[in-house]
């Protein structure tokens, strides 16, 4: 959702980057821009004047214009600013788990925010958490909402209230209490009713239904899309609820993405979850550093290894890295490559994460490389036979010709895929001589400083992280849950004290 931000910034201080000493006109000039990029995205107009004030100060500075590289010194500015208005350095801001379960959650929001789905998003989210999980639903209005929440509640493994027909919101909330508390749940999550507009009979019921509960969080669930109607909503609603943190919704979206920016400027209140997607398992914590990265076209390597450490198979990927260090490469390894690059959020998805990649949009765009690509590819795959995968040499032109019916496409985009294998194949296969010593050397490049992050980064039209910023994400890195991910194709995984950020 923040593309077209992105895009203005980054031609801001691609006009800055050319130039060896800065003025403080080219300062007024670039921060005059980076204004009406922010009043563009629909950020609310009081937090870009705080923001260009702040931003303006530091940059005028003497040590700014003189500097050696004067305009990543005002990148760095606006980057600092951009974590400031979005909370602030530091671990993301977790939920409020209460000593003494169980810990209620309340969610609170307008109908069609995307509040129902986000219940469950948040169930399975802590179930993975280990946690037991209650689900309950207080909308009495809306048709089949009750229905849906149960439905959310299967997928994500959580437990949901019965339904019993004719009962009052406040009667249900009281009875989800109860019940969390007799069958030892840890976790009770109340979604209650929303409408299409702010109303005071639903303002008086939430704010009722938080009497009853005394939630340990309040989280307001908004849609990104909605730009500034969701910076009013999140006023309204925080004057009547003891609000403790946001949920933004769609942030997969095409839209302008300034309620992000805005929201937490205006209500205090921190964004704790973004909404990446409609699946059960698109919910992912809020990071102000890891934002505000994106939006400069820094990428997030960060969360693009975590979603590897969550999507990728270990098992499957160890035994693929025994294959190729084989020489081994059939077209059934490539279809589960394609499957794990789709579950990883496919191609849009993984390449937003990269630095630099926002610069590179046109190219990418040219390519044809896309999600569709992969799906057409798949399908190819899918339509030969066991033996066809396993050995593509024998597929002769009518047997192309059945594939290229069967999976909808034309013969040459068979023909494409066929030569895209055989010439990962051959590159496998020169890796895997001499005991599989290629993929040894590769890893001993990676993981033995002789590759430059930075420079990578340049190469990709990116800017160079600070040394500071390498530091922070090899830590982050080091500390996941289970240490640093296996990557199939060097070895069955990485070398002891390999750090992917090392300069």
């Amino acid at each position: 959702m923040f593309d077209a931000l992105t895009d203005r910034l980054t031609g801001v201080f691609d006009r800055l980057s050319g130039r060896g000493v800065l003025s403080e006109k080219d300062i007024d000039e670039a921060m005059r821009e980076v204004r009406v990029a922010l009043l563009e995205a629909d950020v609310a107009l009081p937090v870009v004047r705080d923001f260009i004030a702040k931003a303006k100060e530091r940059a005028t500075g003497e040590a700014v214009i003189r500097a050696v590289k004067p305009a990543d010194q005002v990148v760095k500015i606006t980057y600092d600013g951009l974590v400031e208005m979005l909370g602030g350095e530091g671990e993301p801001e977790g939920l409020n788990i209460s000593l003494n379960p169980p810990t209620v959650i309340l969610m609170a929001g307008l109908q069609g925010s995307g509040k129902t789905t986000t219940a469950g998003k948040l169930a399975l989210r802590l179930i993975k958490e280990r946690k037991k999980v209650l689900l309950a639903s207080l909308d009495t209005r809306r048709p089949a909402a009750m229905e849906q929440l149960g439905m959310l509640a299967e997928q994500a493994g959580a437990s949901f209230l019965p339904i019993v027909a004719g009962q009052a919101a406040p009667d249900i909330a009281r009875r989800a209490m109860q019940a969390a508390k007799l069958q030892g749940f840890d976790i009770l999550i109340l979604d209650t009713a929303g409408r299409t507009t702010i109303d005071e009979a639903m303002m008086a019921e939430a704010a009722e239904i938080a009497k009853i509960s005394t939630p340990s969080e309040t989280l307001l669930v908004a849609d990104a899309l909605t730009g500034q109607d969701a910076v009013r909503t999140a006023k309204a609603f925080h004057e009547r609820l003891p609000l403790t943190g946001l949920v933004l919704t769609r942030a997969d979206g095409d839209g302008r993405g300034g309620a992000a920016l805005s929201m937490r400027a205006v209500t205090g209140l921190p964004i704790k979850f973004l909404g990446v997607s409609e699946k059960i398992d698109g919910l992912d914590a809020f990071d102000a550093a890891r934002v505000a990265g994106r939006i400069l076209g820094r990428g997030d390597v960060v969360a693009l290894v975590e979603k590897a450490a969550q999507e990728l198979d270990m098992a499957k990927a160890e035994a693929t890295a025994k294959k190729l260090a084989k020489g081994q490469f059939d077209l059934d390894m490539m279809a589960d490559q394609l499957a794990q690059m789709k579950r990883m959020g496919g191609m849009e998805g993984m390449m937003g994460l990269l630095p630099g990649v926002a610069k590179m949009k046109k190219q990418i765009s040219e390519s044809g490389l896309t999600d569709k690509t992969f799906d057409r590819q798949m399908a190819i795959i899918s339509s030969m036979t066991k033996a066809e995968r396993k050995k593509p040499d024998i597929l002769a032109a009518s047997r192309k010709r059945r594939i290229a019916a069967g999976s909808g496409v034309d013969v040459a985009e068979v023909n494409r895929l066929l030569k895209q294998h055989r010439q990962m194949a051959d590159a496998f296969k020169a890796l895997s001589k001499n005991g599989g010593k290629g993929f040894g050397q590769m890893a001993k490049m990676l993981g033995g400083g002789g590759m430059d992050m930075g420079k990578l980064a340049q190469m990709a039209g990116g800017q160079q992280p600070t040394p500071e910023q390498l530091e922070e994400m090899a830590a982050k890195l080091k500390n996941m849950p289970g240490g640093m991910p296996k990557l199939p194709g060097l070895g069955g995984g990485l070398p002891p004290g390999f750090n992917p950020f090392k300069k």
